[in-house]
């Protein structure tokens, strides 16, 4: 019984701190582009693209920082494998001020 109950602990646990790191939180904002991109340039117009066809106004301030919609947020990449395929993902993290 408590191999179990330690069990689903773990999962729960793991399942928690994966999500986290994959930047599902409270306003931060994720994008995952269909290619991949080793020059960090072209990584940044690429995400300014995407943004900017989302509908939302976007300028790149330097030192990864983006100004979106008017608030500031620390430009985050993850590099995670999911079902065998690499995933390039951006997170947009809310600087508070």
């Amino acid at each position: 019984m408590w191999n179990f109950i330690l069990m689903l602990a773990v999962i729960v646990a793991s399942l928690t701190g994966f999500n986290w790191l994959m930047g599902y939180r409270k306003n931060h904002l994720q994008i995952d582009l269909d290619d991949r991109y080793m020059d960090y340039n072209e990584y940044v117009r690429a995400l300014k693209s995407e943004l900017r066809s989302q509908g939302k106004d976007v300028d790149y301030l330097g030192d990864r920082t983006f100004k979106i919609d008017g608030k500031s947020y620390m430009f985050i990449e993850r590099n995670v494998t999911m079902g065998g395929v690499p995933l390039q993902r951006a997170i947009f993290k809310p600087i508070k001020s």
